[in-house]
C-alpha cells in the first residue's frame, strides 16, 4: 500500500502550515515556479530538490522529506499479531478510507471504529465471526468516516456511540480518563484535535500473546504525514506530538488512510515531528 501523501502533498501541507507562498517554496527547493508546482501536485520533479533548505522554509525535516521521496515506506504489519483486529477499506467520490473492528477473542464482543463509506464488509465481518457488536467509536465525524453510521446503527440499533462531538447527547460523548472494557481488552481515548475538532485517538491495550497497543488515530496523523490543519495547523501537530508519539515506539498506528504504521517509524521518519 502506497502512503496516502506523496511527498508533494506533505511538502504542500507543511507550505500551508507556515504560510509560506508557493514562489518563496520554489526558490528554497532550487525549483523554477513550474517545476515546483508539479512536485506538489504530482511528487515529482524535473530536477534536483533542496530538500533541506525546503524544509527549513516550511517547518518539515528534510531529511525525512527526502528519504520520502526516494520511496520510504513503513515496514509492513502482520495484523495476525493482534488476533481480533481487521481493518477493512472502503471507496467511494475518488476517496479511500478505513475502519477498523476488534473483539475479544472469548466474549465475542466487539467494537468498530469509524464506518467508512459502506456497512456491507463490516456487517460480514461480524456474521463471518460470530461477533455481537457492543461499541462504535468515531474518530471524528468528517462524511468519510461515519458514511455508514446509520446503516449500523439500525441493524444494531442498542450499539454504544462513543465520540468527542459536542453535538452528541452527554452519554455518548467521551470523557478525560474513560475506560471501556471489551472482554480482556481494554480501550481508552486521547484527544487529538487539530485535522477536526472533535478529533479523538482510542488505544487498545491487553492484547493476547502481549502484542503491543494499537492506537486508532483517524486523521490525526498518517504515515509520513498528519491531516489537514482544518482547525488548526500548530494543534494538530501538538496533539499528534504530545498523544501519539508520546506513546511506546512499538505501538500499532492505525490510520483512516494509507498503511499501518508505528510510534516508533513515525518519529524516525515523518517530516513533521
Amino acid at each position: 500500500m502506497t502512503l496516502d501523501d506523496h511527498v508533494g502533498d506533505i511538502i504542500r501541507k507543511g507550505r500551508e502550515a507556515c504560510g509560506v507562498a508557493a514562489g518563496l517554496a520554489a526558490r528554497a527547493a532550487g525549483l523554477s515556479e513550474a517545476d515546483y508546482d508539479t512536485l506538489e501536485e504530482t511528487g515529482r520533479a524535473a530536477a534536483a530538490v533542496q530538500f533541506q533548505v525546503l524544509g527549513q522554509a516550511i517547518g518539515l525535516n528534510g531529511a525525512k522529506l527526502a528519504r520520502i521521496a526516494g520511496g520510504w515506506l513503513p515496514a509492513p504489519r502482520d495484523l495476525s499479531l493482534w488476533r481480533e483486529l481487521r481493518r477493512i477499506t472502503t471507496t467511494a467520490n475518488d476517496l479511500t478510507v478505513h475502519c477498523y473492528l476488534a473483539w475479544d477473542e472469548v466474549s465475542r464482543e466487539a467494537a468498530l471504529f469509524d464506518t467508512g463509506w459502506d456497512a456491507a464488509p463490516v456487517f460480514q465481518l461480524i456474521q463471518d465471526n460470530g461477533l455481537e457488536l457492543r461499541h462504535l467509536f468515531l474518530t471524528h465525524t468528517h462524511e468519510d468516516h461515519v458514511a455508514a453510521m446509520g446503516a449500523v446503527r439500525a441493524k444494531f440499533p442498542k450499539v454504544h456511540l462513543h465520540t468527542n462531538a459536542k453535538s452528541a447527547p452527554p452519554q455518548h460523548r467521551n470523557r478525560a480518563n474513560d475506560f471501556t472494557h471489551l472482554g480482556s481488552l481494554r480501550l481508552t481515548n486521547r484527544d487529538t484535535p487539530g485535522h477536526a475538532e472533535d478529533g479523538v485517538t482510542y488505544i487498545i491495550g491487553n492484547w493476547p500473546d502481549d502484542a503491543p497497543h494499537a492506537a486508532l488515530v483517524g486523521d490525526a496523523l498518517f504515515a509520513g504525514s498528519i491531516g489537514r490543519g482544518n482547525q488548526s495547523w500548530d494543534l494538530a501537530r501538538q496533539k499528534a506530538r504530545e498523544q501519539i508519539l508520546s506513546l511506546p515506539d512499538e505501538t500499532l498506528l492505525c490510520p483512516g488512510h494509507g498503511p499501518l504504521t508505528t510510534v516508533g517509524e513515525e518519529k524516525a521518519h515523518n517530516p513533521f515531528f
